[in-house]
């Protein structure tokens, strides 16, 4: 789990009881049916979110357990706002804004050196960060807000027209939630899009190892008060009444665990009996006693995971800032004259 992935791939899913339009049910369907026919059956993350996924998202990043919000938090504001200081970027493009909480670090950084300062975030829920646009510009009058729509994996094509130096975003540790070619044809696409004087700023939850443990890793997605359970398991009510399902949320459990081999926390849901699952037009999935449906992964990294992405993207690192326990980084990237 992320603290920002979830918002990075968000579906357009309706708030209240009605089935999806035709074509993002069409695509949601076409999306579970995938998923469920492979050989490890799985649900795109990005059907985590209705009003109440959003509402449990948020609680998440509240919990003692859940220590990235917080860690990075506090990386951004012991090091990274005296380090934009040096650098002094004209704009910032953050990759999957949602609602921009933290980008405010940023902002109020940004604001104080040139007030003419300009935000672009860019994320595929076009109305969320429109409303996200027009408090920032409210709370920053004189700041310059264009967001932009569209999949943060996409090129940055609209980046050339941008004001330099830029300062290209991807924090709550998002980048966790893609496999690794697809994350460097991600990374790939910022290197595109910037000059030698702008700078990529990643965040990365690290992986266990001294001063983090693996039970303090695990134990984020495994909540004594058993919110991300419960954010778990409304996946399944929001694919119900997007399309038409009769997934029976009380037929499974929420089961995470660290892959030490595949460097990353993976989600799923425990069927807790032989089930059928019944799509509109009669077709069935058979989900046996025990068996698993992913529903999310989250890679963990360490500094020189991160130079090996940066590296495949064509990128170097620049800059490394990391707590003293060990839980959480922000990586600077940069591209070579």
């Amino acid at each position: 789990m992320a603290d920002g992935p979830y918002r990075t791939h968000r579906a357009a899913v309706e708030p209240g009881g009605a089935m999806l339009a035709d074509g993002p049910r069409a695509q949601m369907s076409a999306d579970v049916r995938w998923g469920l026919a492979q050989p490890q059956k799985q649900l795109p993350s990005k059907y985590f979110y209705d009003t109440r996924g959003s509402e449990l998202f948020e609680e998440i990043t509240r919990l003692p357990e859940y220590y990235p919000t917080r860690t990075e938090r506090e990386l951004l504001v012991d090091h990274v706002v005296g380090w934009l200081e040096v650098i002094e970027p004209a704009t910032l493009v953050e990759l999957g804004a949602g609602s921009a909480r933290k980008t405010r670090i940023l902002l109020n950084a940004m604001h104080a050196a040139d007030a003419r300062a300009c935000y672009v975030p860019v994320d595929v829920a076009g109305d969320f960060i429109q409303a996200t646009a027009g408090e920032l510009r409210a709370e920053y009058p004189s700041l310059e807000v264009h967001p932009v729509v569209q999949d943060i994996a996409d090129p940055l094509q609209f980046a050339a027209d941008l004001r330099r130096p830029v300062l290209f975003a991807l924090i709550g540790s998002t980048i966790g939630n893609f496999e690794q070619d697809a994350a460097v044809d991600m990374l790939a696409n910022v290197r595109r899009a910037m000059s030698t004087e702008d700078r990529f700023l990643l965040g990365a939850d690290l992986r266990p190892g001294r001063g983090k443990s693996r039970e303090r890793l695990t134990a984020a997605y495994n909540d004594f008060a058993g919110v991300t359970a419960e954010f778990n398991l409304n996946i399944l009510t929001v694919i119900n009444r997007g399309i038409g399902t009769d997934f029976d949320p009380d037929c499974f459990s929420h089961r995470a665990f660290y892959d030490a081999d595949q460097g990353r926390i993976e989600m799923h849901l425990v069927s807790c009996s032989e089930q059928e699952v019944h799509f509109p037009g009669g077709d069935v999935v058979r989900i046996g006693e025990g068996e698993t449906i992913r529903t999310e992964i989250s890679c963990k990294y360490d500094l020189r995971s991160i130079e090996a992405l940066f590296g495949a993207a064509g990128m170097s690192m620049d800059r490394w800032f990391q707590d003293q326990e060990g839980l959480y980084a922000l990586a600077v990237g940069r591209v070579e004259p």
